[in-house]
């Protein structure tokens, strides 16, 4: 940068300056000023030279500038790398079913109990957050913690479908949770449900819980009692409870029957054992024989054999249960023994008469010299007591106390 001094111009200046808006200050002219003071205070002298200013290429420059530097060697700092967590064994715990809603549908009622922990997590319901159909709780029990409902079937918005046999009432119980705090707590822990009851009724049936008992008898029932009763007689197991699958005994052991009549629609039956024969053929007349029920339903083996032979008191009266010690005929044995038995029934109400009996004699006699002494008692169900003497030629001389028949 030169500067030529005849061009320089040489300005006194007192009290102002040089201002943008001034025809002193050009532009588009680069000035290089000095200035000088002089003596007084208040006059300054000021020397205005044009500069000549070459601008050169940049690029130039900044070769010049740069010329060999050395290789960068500074880099970023790196992230520390975080150490692999070992694998966790880990199972989301999925929620499991409670049985919290128990209903119970009575004839023109619901009755429902809700535990109020609902969900069975611990959290307990709020009475006023469920409710059967838009019907509010009718009862709380604060001890065991329960809820309880109570509607008629048409109320707290039921629905009612029926079907080819069954009429349905059903029921929504609502549960819908509310924050525990609409300022500080907007929050809640448990999630919403809805609980379907149904009740179901059939319609082809008596819908009452109360016992019905008709005044009438229908006639299906009367052609049934006229046309249709089923005996039985079958072999039964020593504890009565299961039919015996076989047919083979040795003796001394105790034959157990059991002498039974199908009810079906009839009015309560009792059934009677009138007469039984065992022959050593399948003909009930043949011979030899021996007739141990008869006169209407009296077991006489153990009045003739003092064997164990009886009836076993009812437990129910269309079945009768009876023993019989088993043997063997002296002459003709076949090794086979065929039963032969009369049964008979009778309405369970009518009373026991002189051809609808059942007992047996259970006692035992005993020869002391020339008399005999027995101990016999005449059983129907119950024990009664006999007295009496016997002798070797009449066994018939007995006074029977508190039974209304006689064997």
């Amino acid at each position: 940068m030169r500067i030529n001094p005849k061009t320089c111009r040489i300005i006194l200046l007192q009290d102002w300056f040089c201002r943008p808006q001034s025809s002193l200050c050009t532009t588009g002219t680069s000035y290089l000023m000095s200035a000088r003071l002089g003596r007084s205070r208040r006059s300054l002298m000021l020397i205005m030279c044009p500069i000549k200013v070459e601008l050169q290429d940049p690029g130039s420059v900044q070769q010049q500038l740069l010329g060999p530097v050395k290789e960068l060697t500074w880099k970023f700092p790196q992230m520390p790398v975080e150490p692999t967590s070992p694998p966790v064994q880990f199972q989301l715990r999925e929620p499991v079913s409670v049985s919290s809603v128990a209903a119970t549908c009575d004839e023109n009622m619901v009755h429902v109990q809700v535990k109020k922990d609902l969900f069975g997590s611990g959290e307990l319901i709020q009475a006023s957050d469920i409710s059967l159909g838009g019907c509010g709780v009718t009862g709380e029990d604060s001890v065991a913690q329960l809820l309880y409902f109570q509607s008629y079937l048409q109320a707290c918005g039921s629905q009612v479908v029926m079907t080819n046999d069954s009429l349905v009432y059903s029921f929504s119980l609502t549960y819908i949770p509310r924050a525990i705090s609409d300022t500080s707590a907007p929050i809640v822990r448990t999630s919403g449900a809805v609980i379907r009851i149904e009740c179901h009724y059939l319609r082809l049936h008596n819908v009452s819980s109360n016992a019905l008992q008709p005044a009438w008898i229908p006639y299906a029932a009367t052609k049934t009692a006229e046309e249709l009763l089923v005996f039985s007689l079958k072999l039964m197991t020593d504890d009565w409870k299961f039919e015996r699958p076989s047919n083979v005994y040795y003796m001394g052991d105790l034959i157990h029957f059991e002498a039974s009549v199908k009810q079906y629609n009839h009015v309560p039956l009792r059934v009677f054992v009138d007469t039984c024969v065992v022959t050593a053929v399948p003909d009930a007349a043949a011979a030899p024989s021996y007739l141990f029920i008869q006169n209407h339903g009296c077991l006489v083996d153990s009045k003739l054999t003092g064997s164990s032979s009886r009836y076993l008191p009812r437990t129910q009266d269309f079945k009768l249960q009876f023993q019989l010690e088993a043997f063997r005929f002296q002459q003709g044995d076949t090794g086979s023994l065929f039963i032969t038995c009369l049964l008979k029934a009778t309405a369970a109400a009518s009373p026991t008469d002189a051809e609808h009996k059942a007992c047996s004699f259970v006692g035992w006699c005993r020869w002391r010299g020339p008399t005999v002494s027995c101990l016999p008692v005449l059983s129907s169900g119950h024990l009664l007591a006999v007295s009496g003497a016997l002798t070797p030629w009449s066994q018939s001389a007995f006074s029977v106390s508190r039974h209304p028949v006689a064997c």
